[in-house]
């Protein structure tokens, strides 16, 4: 994973899912010795400003928060230390909104983590249209941590999957995907979707391209081209291969029955194209059996 400081955000609100979302970044950050930071946005400016509160009454109501806030940092780093005591931890709780001060904390992270469903402090975010706001300006690759059977119990068991489609935030969610499997020491499922519909300018003109058995051949040659050079990095990683004709999501939330991680891209082509933004990326974060890693195109300096 790429970016600036060696290290695992994760948002808390001392929830369910949080408590998962801290256990699952905790793991990781244990296998790849990286410091783990945990957030906790205080979001009390409001009491203030056009709260309708002042005085006493306020000031009682911000020390409230403010305990409850320490209560769940608390509670997040203990718990973070119980599955490795050496690991490096820091925490935080500015005054901040959940969406501005996950966005701000991606700039400095190599993965930002939540939960599946929350307090409405940060887990619940990624669920509906805050989920297109995270994901499409976070600075770094943003992981939904859910669990088998819509519970907050996430698997560790099972293959890794990924979303592959031959575009450039593709390749990057393949070297990510690649570097999860040999670490975890799992098979990776890369399951590869096309179209046999093409657009030919910018008024969306639809094409139907013919000879479709052909065109899934070619489709099967693009995707070994796309696995090869990752094969030869990661010779330790057993690759399975699924080509499908459209529709990923299916396909992706069925693998995700028996993964232990998805891994797509935020853009892309064919059947991915968007995805955060639309159905696919919607049917996983809210329906997937497992975490949930989108992968963001690098930003150009």
């Amino acid at each position: 994973m790429s970016a600036i400081d060696p290290r695992i955000t994760v948002g808390v609100d001392g929830s369910t899912g949080s408590t998962a979302a801290v256990t699952w970044a905790a793991k990781l950050a244990s296998l790849r010795h990286l410091e783990l930071r945990i957030v906790h946005g205080l979001q009390i400016a409001g009491l203030y400003y056009g709260g309708g509160l002042s005085g006493i009454g306020a000031t009682t109501l911000v020390d409230a928060i403010r305990a409850d806030a320490e209560r769940h940092l608390a509670d997040a780093r203990a718990l973070a230390a119980s599955i490795d005591e050496n690991l490096v931890i820091t925490t935080a709780m500015p005054n901040d909104p959940p969406v501005p001060l996950l966005i701000e904390e991606s700039r400095h992270a190599r993965l930002l983590v939540v939960g599946r469903t929350g307090t409405g402090g940060f887990t619940g975010m990624l669920i509906g249209g805050t989920a297109g706001t995270v994901a499409a300006h976070a600075h770094c690759p943003v992981a939904v941590v859910r669990g088998r059977a819509d519970s907050a119990a996430f698997a560790d068991s099972g293959p890794v999957v990924v979303g592959a489609d031959g575009s450039p935030n593709s390749e990057q969610a393949l070297a990510i995907a690649f570097e999860e499997a040999s670490l975890r020491g799992v098979p990776l499922v890369a399951v590869h979707a096309w179209s046999d519909v093409t657009y030919e300018d910018t008024r969306g003109t639809a094409r139907i391209r013919t000879q479709p058995e052909t065109l899934e051949a070619d489709e099967e040659r693009l995707l070994g081209q796309r696995l090869a050079g990752w094969q030869e990095k990661y010779p330790d990683v057993e690759v399975r291969r699924q080509v499908v004709r459209d529709r990923p999501r299916h396909l992706l939330l069925d693998a995700s029955e028996t993964a232990q991680l998805v891994v797509v891209g935020s853009r892309g082509r064919g059947g991915f194209t968007g995805m955060l933004l639309g159905s696919t990326s919607q049917a996983l974060v809210q329906h997937a059996q497992c975490p949930v890693l989108v992968v963001r195109p690098e930003k150009k300096a």
